[in-house]
């Protein structure tokens, strides 16, 4: 009995030192990698473009160019940012005389519909300065926007409707002419919509042509054009690129209602817009280091 009472201890005692043994080894190992971030959680809106050779287009079963992706903006500080007009001169559109009054209806008495969470629909999307993201099968294109809304656009031969019903996006079809993606969509709204960041109109007679092509793998181009013959007095073209997020970037949820909380403290239109064509006041130079809360205080 004593035997095997001291052999048990010994063989507690054992174990014991084991286990500190293996804690110790376990506490002086590396930790674990980081793990990579989240969709859409590592990159910021802007896109760089990519260091290197080109790589090559990816393509689909079909052969046809897949645009699948996370598409992010490229800055040019040359031009107006969200601006339809951004390539004419003056960067002012071909109004007609109806088209300069619906502007001034939307300087003067509309809010940004964007503002209020009404979708923005194209042409405004592709002049936007935010990242989108799109699905694509043989069969339709799907566009995923940061308002967490879409667009598909079916890329199956089918025909306009006969009387599509007014959208913010219109009744779009798609088709290849060789490696560039058409993009045909007529039947747009005409009320609570603005073409573009500036608040210029667009008519239920506005019809709007986009030429998609991915030239590499890190490149996604438009070149758009406008027909509206209510509004414009001829059609006039927009242009950009886009490139490739990176690795494991993508949309997140997003919910504009959540802040829209008071919108009569919006003014009217897209507010004062510069002489570079971009929204926004003519500021100096922000000092390198903000001012202290006190600096905001209403003085007594």
């Amino acid at each position: 009995m004593v035997k095997s009472a001291s052999l048990a201890r010994l063989r507690a005692v054992a174990a014991v030192a084991l286990l500190a043994s293996a804690s110790a080894a376990w506490a002086q190992k590396p930790p674990p990698a980081v793990q990579p971030e989240a969709p859409g959680e590592n990159g910021g809106i802007l896109g760089v473009e990519p260091k290197g050779p080109p790589r090559p287009t990816p393509r689909l079963p079909d052969g046809k160019p897949d645009l699948t992706g996370f598409w992010k903006p490229l800055r040019d500080p040359s031009k107006p940012g969200g601006n339809i007009g951004k390539d004419l001169p003056g960067f002012k559109l071909p109004l007609t005389p109806a088209g300069e009054a619906a502007l001034q209806h939307n300087l003067t008495q509309t809010r940004d519909p964007e503002a209020l969470c009404i979708l923005g629909g194209i042409p405004r999307h592709d002049a936007s300065g935010l990242p989108f993201e799109i699905l694509h099968t043989p069969q339709r294109l799907g566009v995923l926007y940061l308002y967490t809304t879409y667009r598909l656009i079916p890329i199956d031969g089918r025909k306009h409707e006969e009387d599509p019903e007014p959208g913010f996006f219109g009744n779009p079809v798609g088709w290849w002419e060789g490696d560039v993606l058409v993009v045909d969509s007529i039947g747009f709204k005409d009320k609570q919509i603005w073409i573009d960041e500036n608040a210029n109109p667009q008519s239920d007679a506005m019809h709007v042509v986009e030429r998609w092509s991915r030239p590499d793998a890190d490149h996604l181009h438009l070149d758009l054009t406008v027909d509206d013959s209510k509004f414009y007095t001829r059609p006039f073209t927009f242009a950009r690129t886009w490139v490739l997020g990176k690795p494991r970037e993508g949309l997140r949820e997003f919910a504009c209602n959540e802040n829209n909380v008071d919108k009569e403290h919006l003014g009217f239109g897209p507010g004062p817009i510069r002489p570079d064509g971009n929204r926004g006041y003519l500021t100096d130079k922000l000092p390198d280091n903000p001012p202290p809360p006190e600096f905001y205080e209403t003085k007594k």
